[in-house]
């Protein structure tokens, strides 16, 4: 390998790229990292942490709500949003500080600029040329906007961290995570907000019953709906956004969001030209070693056609140094990843969904809880609580798990380590509950509902 500049060089330094070349280099690796934005990634800079904190700070409006019921008596509360992002900027630049000291510590070269495949041991960035034994592809993806005219006046979630001011009313397109999670930000800070979606429920892919207990919690927050119709035109009109939807309506709006989905950031990489193969919606196919077409030319993360999580991308990443500069073969598993949802309420899912489990043909025992979560007693708040245990009916085992409510997301970190050990119903119900909690449920669950 001392033929190369380097041992492994890195294209992408997200969340998986950073975390593979730390590994790399600590098993003695030459290694080199080329980013063309903030060493971070989507993750750090435009997505999760960014966003967890603006939910957080849209959060306050509905504890001040809340507090009157507990005997609580405040001045009326006042938001600023420059406040916000000012402190949410500050945060990020400690976290991009950490990242860059990350990688100085562990020795890797960092090399500014968007990388691309010379060929398949030659990485150019800004004009200089880099080879490489390996080469490890961890781009990430980017929003997808829809080709409708106007679609440049839109935002995506990458420009709604960087608002100069708060929209009084807020058009999301989308259905998915990222769109619930934004509609439920900007209305919990006192935006009116629409949700536009095309099919007929929101949050597609996760279980029926997390899907409707978010939806029953969005409108209760007065978060307004529209199903089968989705923006085909955005016009200016008077300072404002008009949107025409499928349907012909027309209706205007400060701020269209497009929440329509990601796709990998390919282009321009040269990976056609080394022979690297693509799959569909231009996903880089590997292997259970992220190993791609190409034999010393990887991937990881979300440009790879395997599950798009941070905790899945330092997985793959941290799995494919110890493979390749760790003398220790790690293949990825992606079985039982858990996943949460930061809506307003929040959600939580691992293993299989009731209809997953059925169309894979087990024979099934579902439990299933709904609640007042005790936080709301004296509140007065209107909203349900909903745990789900999804059983094989011949083994016992717990296939899935599915939570809505406070605390969800926390809730489930603990009990996707017993889905992922297999364990059984009787194992539950052998486990004493914390009282009062609303984990609690989950282990005294005891009449199926089917």
């Amino acid at each position: 390998m001392r033929n190369h500049d380097y041992d492994l060089f890195v294209i992408g330094a997200g969340s998986g790229g950073v975390r593979a070349s730390r590994i790399a280099a600590g098993h003695g690796a030459r290694v080199a990292i080329c980013e063309e934005s903030r060493v971070g990634g989507t993750c750090v800079i435009r997505g999760c942490v960014p966003k967890k904190l603006l939910v957080y700070a849209s959060q306050f409006a509905e504890a001040f709500e809340d507090a009157g019921g507990y005997g609580w008596r405040a001045p009326e509360p006042a938001f600023s949003w420059p406040k916000l992002i000012a402190a949410k900027d500050r945060e990020i630049d400690r976290l991009n500080g950490i990242y860059l000291q990350l990688l100085e510590n562990a020795g890797v070269d960092l090399h500014m600029g968007r990388g691309r495949l010379v060929d398949a041991h030659t990485v150019e960035v800004n004009g200089k040329t880099f080879s490489a034994e390996k080469i490890l592809i961890a781009v990430g993806g980017r929003p997808w906007v829809p080709d409708i005219p106007g679609a440049e006046l839109g935002i995506t979630s990458d420009e709604a961290f960087d608002l100069p001011q708060l929209p009084g009313r807020v058009l999301v397109a989308g259905a998915g995570y990222i769109a619930v999670e934004f509609a439920g930000i900007f209305n919990g800070l006192g935006s009116e907000v629409t949700l536009a979606y095309r099919r007929d429920l929101i949050l597609r892919g996760f279980d029926d019953d997390i899907r409707r207990a978010v939806e029953a919690g969005l409108r209760s927050r007065g978060i307004q709906i529209e199903y089968h119709t989705a923006p085909v035109r955005l016009e200016r009109a008077d300072g404002v956004i008009e949107v025409t939807f499928s349907d012909d309506r027309r209706e205007h709006f400060d701020s269209v969001m497009f929440a329509t989905g990601r796709e990998p950031y390919t282009h321009d990489l040269g990976l056609e030209k080394v022979g690297v193969r693509m799959g569909p919606g231009n996903r880089i196919e590997v292997d259970e070693f992220s190993r791609t077409s190409v034999e010393n030319i990887f991937a990881v993360g979300d440009v790879t056609d395997r599950i798009a999580l941070t905790p899945v991308a330092l997985m793959e990443g941290h799995a494919f140094a110890d493979t390749q500069f760790g003398h220790s073969e790690r293949p990825v598993e992606h079985a039982n990843t858990p996943a949460a949802v930061f809506s307003q309420p929040p959600a939580a899912t691992v293993g299989l969904s009731e209809q997953e489990a059925a169309d894979a043909g087990y024979t099934l025992r579902v439990y299933r809880s709904t609640f007042t979560p005790m936080k709301y007693t004296l509140s007065g708040r209107e909203e349900k609580g909903m745990m789900k245990l999804v059983v094989d009916a011949q083994t016992d085992r717990v296939l899935g798990c599915h939570l809505v409510g406070p605390d969800a997301p926390e809730i489930l970190q603990g009990f996707a380590v017993a889905i992922r050990a297999g364990l059984s119903k009787s194992d539950f119900d052998r486990t004493i509950g914390i009282h009062p909690t609303s984990a609690e449920e989950l282990v005294t669950l005891r009449q199926p509902v089917n």
